[in-house]
């Protein structure tokens, strides 16, 4: 029975976080926001010049129900987890799809990794062993008045490689846009 269940354990860690890409690689953080576009594709323009692959990385979380309660059966839980690891990947390729297109040079081949759990939590254990990890400055975050997402500022405090944030231009207007709402209104001058 114990050997059982140990086996069961190790086939949902297993489908939980795939094995990646090794060695020498630029990881991107791709969420399908803007923010993870130019940060994918400052990851392939990088990756080319170092001539290593990418490892395009997105982060996906089962329903927190699962997990304090035994809601629905084992089997029904990995084809939910097994759906939701092939719509991250879905998000991802359409994403990875759009840069290829509008690339302007050569790019490097690019792996993509769906993996459950926190986005912070996979980015870092992702960027064990590569040459830089990308992230975009605000991902599907609900806070939208700040300049850098949690995650963002979790990989640039935790990730055991160099991280790049990459503005992308939609937060680049968002900042103009929240800069001018907090100025000061001029006053008039004295006459």
């Amino acid at each position: 029975m114990h050997d059982e269940q140990d086996m069961l354990y190790a086939e949902e860690a297993a489908l939980s976080d795939p094995a990646g890409l090794t060695g020498p690689r630029v990881v991107a953080a791709v969420d399908g926001s803007a923010g993870s576009r130019a940060a994918l594709q400052f990851a392939a323009e990088d990756a080319a010049r170092r001539g290593v692959p990418v490892e395009a990385v997105v982060a996906f979380r089962s329903p927190d129900a699962w997990n304090d309660f035994e809601v629905v059966g084992r089997q029904e839980t990995q084809r939910m987890r097994v759906r939701m690891r092939n719509d991250a990947e879905a998000r991802v390729r359409a994403v990875v799809d759009e840069v290829t297109r509008t690339a302007g040079g050569p790019l490097p081949e690019i792996a993509i990794r769906a993996v459950e759990g926190a986005p912070a939590d996979a980015l870092i254990r992702a960027s064990h062993g590569a040459v830089l990890l990308v992230v975009g400055s605000r991902g599907h975050g609900g806070f939208s008045s700040v300049l850098l997402g949690s995650t963002s500022m979790q990989c640039t405090l935790h990730a055991t490689c160099p991280v790049t944030v990459v503005h992308s231009a939609e937060a680049k207007r968002h900042r103009l846009r929240l800069h001018r709402e907090r100025r000061p209104e001029r006053e008039p001058a004295l006459g």
